[in-house]
């Protein structure tokens, strides 16, 4: 076996680049965003063991939503590149690229054993430029056909040196084969399929065998007039060590599934379903159709699932006729392959090998697989297809008439190959591109129509959109996601009628309940979701929660575990005032996902409904243990810690404040309340910084406008408090407190008692029943030295207020006043008290303020209409001034009890937004 020169690896890389470089500009489309977008064991705080319990997608292998295709190795390697640059797919197609280089150069290498050196490097230039391995490189999740190859074809390279000297049994690289295998099949369940390769390799190859050769030995051995040689004997150890290696780990790999195999529906893979004899047929048309892309992949497409190809019902078929002549010229090739001796069958059965049985995992004859066609999984088949038209094209060159013909002919098929690979990458730019130029091969495959929609919907297109599903469900009308897709449109473009009637339609095509037969069997899980997106949409009608409800409980007696069931009508539930219900709800969706920190969270909002903050705050710690970057739960837990009043708990509010606005730097709430924290703290210089910042970051954020002026008039700055409660009052004119607080401060500050008394009329205007407003108003009336209407301002204002003693007070003493005043006696107020009778100022006793927002449940973890919730519980300080009095201790200290009180904050705890 020749090595690999440098000049060989420095061709091979420099075609790889040329053909993949633009690949590079591509972002992450159609399956790369279930398997990087949003699968969490990328992100370094899922622990690493989940790689090994969960499928390429990021669900867990027990569940039977999951997929099954387990490959932890090719994972880990994305996991890699999320640890570099998180989601910049730049560096996960460079590192595509390079592994689809080091597959070229190891395949060089393997070619080399049964090819000269002049058609190895041209088998593997061609295998390089391969239009049909763009899927497989330009795509993200092909990955797991480059790592697996990588480690495939090694443990092969391996195996080829296990043959000692006289014959004998080198065990180190049988050994290591069996590693490499193992590792092969941890990125791909196709790698186990190189032991068949290189048990065909040790009969054929190693020992020279051909199959007359082994027909007239076992005719011998049965007669009984010879033994078994001990070279067989030797083989038949290395094949006995093989199969072994590989019953075990097919027996792990069951055992890793769970003995499940996938559920998949008819529009995955229509002949799955389909009655005898059209399946068998089908199937076996889909193996010249596989081998037409490789000899001509002129129309290659991203989907071929759906209607993409009919299927075949009848023998009379015309496409019968590829089958038959597939199965042909396939037989052929095996007879020559397996009959003669010689160099040229040895490399016809190696190539073989590589093309038929690395196909078997995904040609649908021994299990139903969930597509039709795939292109990615011909990227190893390709290889043997690579080795025939080299050798092929050896035999011709050989043949002086032939020779010039040969070269012009591989030169075009090259350069064109090139030049396809290279515009084909181009479609993997974005999900748009990548759709489209597939409904250019193919227009009557619904999921392509869809997927084109999906792409749009992203964009906010919805109106386009619309269009693309609606030809969805006219390419295939029982296409119960594409009558989804079209309710779920609607829904967005605010057309909740035709909304309705698509999901009505949706729900009219699920399968009926077959009495003794499992439900979840027959129907794909994330259909179920219908009941669950129209149960969402029609609770939005309060006269309908009911029937929503019904829905819920319809999708969960369907299907107990259906997780999301229980979630949403959790979430149901509390709106409708059951606490009790929606706890239910949740736990019983925690008994099926115990790991999901958004179904803690949201148990942590029931316990805020039933009134047990303990219970919330567990719920809340048990979300973050799980997700220590939860956002929501930072937050609340947070306002929860706050308003608990421990001041030990302030220290940790604090810190989860902090990485709250870590995770949010744009959420003013965070700052709002890391501002009411340092309050909390006496720390008023932080506390201004904090609210200043919320506020550049929210102009008009009504709760940091005013607790920053109500922060500096309780500092002695009541003149900066002026400008910030202006602005205040221009975004919020009707502001009652804002407008206390400025008249006291105009009335005690400023002298300016015209502005106090515009203050508190205009609060009047707004609220005659105020009793703040109007007492303030009545000292503005003795202020201006009118007793009469001081007077008959307080008795109003005893009327509203009958129990509150400093009003009764205020009147005596006016009315004291009075009676002084008609016996002719002067009385004046001394010029440093400008509130109230008796040389007070204005009470604020009741100057507190709540913005009370409605309580909402918000699902981060929906699989129907995802959601992600921002808003926040806004709270603001409460204040009061001070009453100061000469005549009494008392009276001092039960004013300043009442201003104490007063400057008490009353927050809400639980703000989040309802997602679906």
């Amino acid at each position: 076996m020749a090595d690999v020169t440098l000049k060989e690896i420095a061709l091979i890389v420099g075609v790889v680049a040329a053909c993949y470089w633009n690949s590079l500009f591509c972002g992450f489309v159609f399956d790369d965003v279930s398997a990087i977008l949003d699968n969490k064991d990328l992100h370094p705080s899922t622990p690493l063991k989940n790689l090994f319990q969960n499928d390429f997608w990021g669900t867990p292998m027990s569940e039977e939503r999951s997929h099954k295709s387990y490959r932890p190795l090719t994972v880990f390697t994305f996991r890699l590149n999320y640890l570099f640059s998180e989601l910049n797919a730049v560096s996960y197609h460079l590192l595509n690229l390079v592994f689809h280089a080091v597959v070229c150069i190891v395949f060089l290498k393997v070619c080399k054993l049964f090819l000269d050196n002049r058609s190895s490097v041209i088998a593997s230039l061609l295998f390089a430029v391969h239009p049909i391995h763009t899927e497989a490189v330009t795509g993200v999740v092909g990955r797991a056909e480059l790592l697996s190859s990588i480690f495939f074809l090694a443990a092969f390279l391996s195996y080829t040196k296990s043959k000692g000297p006289d014959n004998t049994i080198v065990w180190t690289p049988i050994a290591v084969t069996v590693c490499l295998v193992a590792v092969a099949t941890l990125c791909k369940e196709q790698g186990i399929t190189v032991v068949g390769i290189c048990c065909v390799y040790e009969v054929f190859i190693a020992q020279g065998y051909t199959l007359p050769m082994l027909l007239d030995a076992a005719m011998q051995i049965l007669r009984g007039k010879c033994s078994i040689p001990y070279s067989m004997l030797q083989t038949l150890l290395k094949l006995i060590v093989l199969m072994f290696s590989t019953l075990l780990l097919v027996v792990v790999r069951v055992q890793v599934i769970q003995s499940q195999l996938p559920v998949f529906t008819r529009f995955d893979n229509p002949a799955a379903v389909s009655p005898s004899p059209a399946r068998q047929l089908t199937f076996n048309y889909l193996l010249p159709v596989n081998a037409w892309l490789l000899l001509n992949p002129s129309e290659l497409c991203c989907d071929w699932t759906m209607g993409t190809i009919p299927l075949v019902e009848s023998f009379l078929d015309i496409r019968n006729i590829a089958t038959i002549t597939f199965f042909c010229f396939l037989g052929s090739l095996i007879v020559f392959s397996l009959r003669y001796p010689g160099d040229s069958s040895k490399t016809v059965l190696m190539a073989l090998c590589l093309i038929v049985l690395p196909f078997i995992p995904a040609s649908n004859l021994f299990f139903p697989v969930g597509f039709v066609v795939a292109e990615r999984v011909l990227y190893v088949p390709s290889m043997g297809f690579c080795i025939l038209v080299a050798h092929g094209w050896k035999r011709l060159s050989n043949k002086s008439v032939l020779r010039r013909v040969s070269w012009i002919c591989l030169s075009v098929v090259l350069f064109t190959h090139a030049l396809k690979t290279l515009h084909r990458n181009w479609d993997w730019e974005s999900e748009y591109t990548l759709f489209m130029s597939a409904l250019k091969v193919n227009k009557n495959n619904a999921k392509l129509w869809n997927n084109v929609g999906h792409a749009l919907e992203n964009e906010k297109n919805f109106e386009r959109a619309l269009r693309f599903f609606i030809q969805a469900t006219q390419v295939q009308p029982d296409d119960i996601g594409a009558h989804m897709n079209v309710g779920r449109t609607y829904k967005n473009l605010n057309k909740t009628k035709e909304a309705e009637e698509s999901y009505m339609i949706a729900k009219s095509l699920m399968p009926q309940i077959i009495p003794g037969k499992k439900y979840a069997a027959r129907v794909a899980p994330n259909h179920l979701n219908v009941y669950i997106n129209l149960a969402n949409l029609i609770r939005a009608n309060e006269s309908r929660l009911e029937e929503a409800d019904q829905l819920y409980r319809q999708a969960i007696s369907m299907r107990p575990d259906f997780k999301q069931a229980y979630i949403s009508r959790g979430e149901l539930l509390l709106k409708m005032n059951k606490p009790v219900k929606a706890k239910e709800a949740y736990l019983r969706a925690l008994e099926l996902d115990r790991t999901n920190a958004d179904l803690w969270y949201n148990l942590a909002i029931v316990y805020i409904e039933l009134k047990d903050p303990t219970e919330a705050l567990k719920n809340f710690n048990q979300a973050l243990e799980l997700n220590p970057k939860h956002k929501l739960a930072l937050f609340n837990s947070a306002l929860l810690m706050q308003e608990s009043g421990d001041p030990m708990l302030r220290p940790e509010a604090k810190k989860r404040l902090l990485s709250y606005v870590k995770e949010e730097p744009q959420d003013a709430n965070g700052y709002f309340n890391l501002g009411m924290l340092a309050m909390d703290d006496k720390k008023d210089a932080e506390a201004e910084s904090w609210m200043k910042k919320a506020i550049r970051l929210q102009p008009g954020f009504r709760s940091a406008l005013f607790n920053l002026a109500l922060l500096y008039s309780q500092t002695a700055k009541e003149l900066m408090a002026l400008p910030v409660l202006e602005e205040l009052l221009r975004y919020y004119p009707d502001h009652t407190k804002g407008l206390i607080l400025k008249g006291d401060i105009l009335m005690n500050q400023k002298k300016d008692i015209s502005g106090a008394k515009r203050c508190f009329e205009k609060i009047l205007e707004m609220d005659p029943n105020n009793v703040q407003g109007k007492h303030n108003l009545c000292v503005v009336y003795f202020e201006e030295r009118d007793l009469i209407k001081a007077e008959k301002c307080l008795v109003e204002t005893l009327v509203l207020a009958p129990h509150e003693e400093y009003i009764q007070r205020h009147l005596n003493i006016v009315r004291s006043k009075i009676s002084l005043l008609s016996a002719a006696e002067q009385s004046t107020f001394p010029a440093d008290r400008t509130a109230a009778v008796g040389e007070k100022k204005i009470p604020f006793e009741n100057l507190k303020e709540v913005k009370n927002e409605q309580k909402t449940t918000q699902t981060l973890n929906s699989n129907v209409n995802k959601g992600q919730s921002n808003s926040k519980k806004r709270t603001e300080k409460n204040n009061t001034d001070k009453e100061t009095k000469k005549k009494s201790t008392k009276e001092i200290k039960d004013i300043e009890k009442k201003r104490v009180a007063a400057l008490k904050r009353l927050e809400e705890i639980e703000r989040i937004l309802n997602g679906e």
